[in-house]
């Protein structure tokens, strides 16, 4: 099953040629996936006859983990659903839940708990699933098109999900052993995933990075994230393959790190004051990257010939070629009126 060629003034079309480096004439907007699947009031519909479009998201590998074992169980706290989750293993237990959308406890409380998370990540066997982005690519036609996600880098997939900043704020800093072990092994898994997502048909790769500068530093971030990045880039040179990471926080003091840096382009991009960034300053620093812009919610706020005149610089700022707009970081509450506004005013 294969994507057949775009038909001509298609979102897919357009968003094929603004990243393959094409003048942008009619920019795309589009709209992450999990938001269409998890946000069932919105007349998603309407907005995609006004022309918004749709950025799918496909697993490129599944895993076999033999040494771990993880239980969900569901309940309902006030109408709100719980949902209790349990890695096993031989070496003991991890806990984390969530309320509603939300993680309210992390699987890793102490140091010790990093020692059981290498367990269960041990002798894992890992799969490519070109099935999986197959079915995305159809499932979305020509209103859109999928990119192959790879989860996050080790460090900020043990900061953001299994440890809290906080925790691991601290674990970092003394250097726990067992930590520097976890990323180690899972390091080399994350290198492993990049080998067996060649196997699959996608082009654009992405990692969700969710990054934020403030959450660990420049130094850091050399430190621990740079030297993982050229490794992937060593194991993608010359295969045609594409990377776009998730940086939708403040990115100023590691500007010039990522211009070293051969991403393709930069996922979430949001302007101040989520952001530290506006359009033309990211411009001018990354003359060649892809710009996946995300309006600030703030600006939704604002009325109509405001917002509709701060998107259209910032399309203005981004130009000529490779951008385009999108909806990532939460759908506005005053969707029916602003999204069909943006889509008129880009037009």
């Amino acid at each position: 099953m294969t994507q057949a060629a775009a038909q001509p003034g298609s979102i897919r079309a357009r968003l094929e040629q603004a990243l393959a480096g094409r003048p942008v004439a009619r920019p795309a907007f589009v709209v992450y996936d999990w938001f269409v699947k998890n946000r069932p009031w919105v007349d998603w519909d309407s907005l995609f006859q006004n022309g918004l479009g749709q950025i799918n998201h496909a697993d490129l590998v599944t895993y076999h983990r033999p040494h771990v074992e993880v239980i969900e169980t569901t309940t309902y706290v006030d109408g709100v659903k719980r949902r209790d989750v349990r890695w096993i293993t031989d070496r003991g237990e991890l806990h984390e839940w969530y309320l509603g959308e939300w993680r309210q406890e992390y699987l890793i409380k102490t140091p010790d708990d990093y020692a059981i998370t290498c367990r269960a990540w041990e002798d894992t066997l890992i799969t490519p699933r070109s099935d999986l982005f197959e079915r995305a690519e159809f499932m979305v036609g020509d209103n859109g098109m999928t990119v192959g996600q790879l989860d996050r880098t080790p460090f900020q997939k043990v900061q953001i999900d299994y440890a809290g900043l906080e925790q691991f704020a601290y674990d970092v800093a003394d250097r726990q052993p067992a930590l520097m072990h976890l990323l180690e092994l899972m390091n080399d898994l994350k290198l492993r995933e990049f080998r067996a997502a060649l196997q699959t048909p996608a082009c654009h790769l992405k990692l969700w990075e969710n990054l934020s500068i403030e959450t660990m530093g420049p130094i850091t971030y050399r430190q621990f994230l740079v030297p993982l990045y050229e490794k992937i880039f060593a194991v993608l040179e010359g295969t045609g393959r594409r990377l776009q990471v998730h940086y939708d926080g403040k990115l100023r003091v590691i500007a010039d790190q990522i211009r070293g840096l051969p991403f393709d382009g930069l996922d979430s991009l949001t302007p101040p004051p989520e952001g530290d960034l506006a359009t033309a300053e990211a411009r001018a620093l990354w003359p060649d990257k892809f710009l996946w812009l995300h309006p600030t919610l703030d600006w939704y706020g604002l009325p109509i010939p405001q917002l509709v005149a701060r998107v259209r610089q910032m399309v203005r700022d981004a130009g000529p070629t490779r951008y385009c707009l999108m909806i990532s970081e939460e759908v506005p509450p005053n969707w029916a009126t602003t999204v069909p506004a943006i889509l008129e005013g880009i037009q």
